[in-house]
């Protein structure tokens, strides 16, 4: 498995949660939930930049 292929699933992942609490979620869970799948995203994201060390 590609090392970007983690990276896109936690990202997708993530975009799906913040979805989910950004559309079925109201009140201040829901803006928990949206916070928690947006961080996902960033962190997929600056996962695929980061440089990898080969042995």
């Amino acid at each position: 498995m590609k090392g970007t292929t983690t990276s896109w699933v936690v990202t997708g992942l993530g975009a799906a949660v913040a979805g989910v609490g950004a559309t079925v979620l109201r009140g201040t869970f829901g803006a928990g939930v949206v916070g928690f799948g947006l961080a996902h995203v960033v962190l997929g994201m600056l996962d695929m930049f980061r440089p990898s060390v080969k042995e």
